[in-house]
């Protein structure tokens, strides 16, 4: 059950806190008082969306906080938190729009949050009761009842997996379709690149020959002239270094201190030797051959026009051709691929019919199961004559079995007529406020009894109605409160004269601020309100009246 709700900073609230009781809460007060920001700030501390204009003027942060205490925490969704000695939601929302969630001081997602929240309250407004009037919430209550979920999930499961095979089986039909000419293609680039024998670091090799010999005259000048210097020349380097290492050695014998320089020069002589050979080695390379510069030119052009289809660089050529390797392989085997997927896409196409039919007929046997209940439960909220029933229709798509909706093969819509004699009809066309109110109700107790979630919260459940019908409405109210937790914000003392915990709402002002305050009501208090509920004013008749009222229901 729901304990307790703290909230601040949020609109018109500063810093409120809310205790609740087991059985029926009764949430009453005039038009405006705050009644409905209480089950707001609840929606947040359940993770609903928040609205930017929640947060109380001129404050930072807001805070709302709801505590649980439940007898069996197993039908909670496991989030690893210990939930032993209580569950504490906690939802933080600052001026900058962000969000914080807490669950027990553990910081959790919002989706965690929304995910918990929804196991432990079910709040029904009047935004509710027009989502009834869809055939999409139809489908939903019914299936609920039902506990047909799992079904329609395997359902929705086989129809997208046979939607991806019936893609699939479009794609290769689309591409056997292309294969004759992606095929010629495919194997014209493969032998135009295969042809052209590229190696790796051909381009590099080839644009450094391409230097070389578009310089080769003015090499050939420089080798030829640098050999000559060095050696081949009279008065070369070489010759030269000879001479002056004769000379030193006639004057070693004479003076011992040239010995060093004398040293110096020898050893450089071999490098001279040895840079000698080197240049004569270098110039020979060089003797160009005639059309090498024309051949290697048109070598780089045609690495070029690979380059401009395929890639740039030898790398990006030679995947591309592995890549159309391995398509012309995928092509080549395309039959065989569309032979397996028409196998997979007919076995699918069975076991979608299977699960869709069953789904349907226990949608069927559900809705009747649905039909007795509310009838029973609309006689009992002042609608005796009233007639239910829920169309099961199965749609057109069972024999292509690949047709069949998202959601089976049923078009489910209720069908209700409030009076003898007139036929049944959609809820949307036909039904009033007070009547969509009380189906509502009826619906959401007989799901109270199929449901684990503990609290259940009726906003404005008694629109449209009042006399003896909101008294059968209370009545029923009291009825689900026996097993589950009620909140229940009502105008109607028909209905508040159930509550077995009442709570007045009302809005204050002190020293020039308006506030919301709460007040547990007993006795004379509570007599008090259910007298100002009757007529608007605390008169002598109306305060006997709510006694007798409160007296009837002890």
């Amino acid at each position: 059950m729901l304990k307790e709700l703290r909230i601040k900073n949020l609109a018109i609230i500063e810093d409120l806190t809310v205790r609740f009781e087991k059985g029926l809460n009764i949430l009453s007060g005039e038009t405006g008082a705050g009644k409905s920001i209480i089950v707001d700030a609840l929606g947040l501390a359940l993770g609903n969306r928040a609205q930017s204009d929640l947060l109380k003027t001129g404050e930072k942060e807001a805070v709302v906080q709801a505590y649980f205490e439940l007898d069996d925490y197993s039908s909670l969704p496991d989030l690893g938190i210990d939930v032993s000695e209580g569950l504490v939601l906690r939802r933080m929302l600052s001026s900058n729009g962000k969000s914080r969630a807490y669950i027990n001081d553990s910081m959790v997602t919002m989706q965690s949050l929304s995910e918990i929240g929804k196991s432990l309250v079910d709040i029904h407004s009047q935004h509710e009761h027009q989502s009834l009037l869809t055939v999409a919430k139809q489908r939903t209550l019914l299936d609920s009842y039902g506990k047909l979920q799992s079904d329609a999930e395997k359902v929705g499961s086989l129809f997208r997996e046979m939607q991806t095979l019936k893609d699939e089986y479009s794609e290769v039909s689309e591409k056997i379709k292309e294969r004759a000419h992606r095929l010629d293609l495919l194997k014209f680039q493969i032998n135009e690149i295969n042809v052209s024998s590229l190696t790796t670091n051909e381009k590099e090799e080839l644009e450094e020959e391409k230097k070389i010999l578009a310089n080769q005259t003015k090499l050939n000048e420089l080798t030829n002239t640098a050999y000559a210097l060095l050696y081949e020349a009279e008065g070369s380097c070489s010759e030269r270094l000879s001479s002056v290492i004769s000379q030193l050695r006639e004057i070693l014998s004479i003076d011992s201190s040239i010995e060093d320089t004398l040293k110096l020069l020898e050893s450089a002589k071999p490098l001279i030797d040895d840079a000698s050979i080197n240049m004569r080695g270098y110039r020979e390379r060089y003797d160009f051959e005639p059309g090498r510069l024309e051949t290697v030119e048109d070598r780089l052009e045609l690495i070029k026009r690979l380059e401009r289809k395929y890639g740039s660089g030898i790398e990006t050529i030679l995947k591309y051709r592995d890549d159309a390797e391995e398509e012309m392989k995928g092509l080549e085997m395309s039959d065989e691929k569309l032979i397996s997927v028409e196998k997979e896409l007919a076995l699918k196409k069975t076991a979608l019919q299977e699960a869709a039919l069953s789904l349907s007929e226990k949608r069927k046997k559900t809705a009747r199961k649905i039909e007795s209940l509310i009838k029973e439960n609309l006689r009992e909220l002042a609608m005796a004559n009233a007639e239910f029933r829920i169309d099961v229709k199965q749609e057109a798509g069972v024999d292509e079995g690949y047709l069949v909706s998202l959601h089976g093969i049923d078009r489910i819509e209720f069908l209700f007529s409030a009076n003898p004699g007139e036929p049944l009809k959609p809820l949307s066309k036909i039904i009033s406020g007070g009547e969509l109110s009380r189906v509502m109700l009826a619906l959401k107790s007989i799901l109270a009894e199929v449901d684990n979630i503990p609290v259940l919260i009726f906003d404005e459940v008694d629109a449209g109605i009042g006399g003896k019908t909101a008294g059968s409405v209370g009545k029923k109210l009291d009825l689900i409160s026996k097993k589950h937790q009620l909140l229940c914000i009502t105008h109607l003392p028909q209905i508040a004269k159930y509550g077995g915990y009442h709570l007045k709402i009302e809005k204050k002002n002190k020293n020039n601020k308006t506030f919301v305050d709460v007040k547990e009501l007993s006795g004379k208090e509570r007599q008090d309100e259910i007298a100002r509920m009757l007529s608007g004013d605390l008169t002598e008749a109306s305060l006997k009246h709510a006694e007798e009222l409160l007296e009837r229901n002890r």
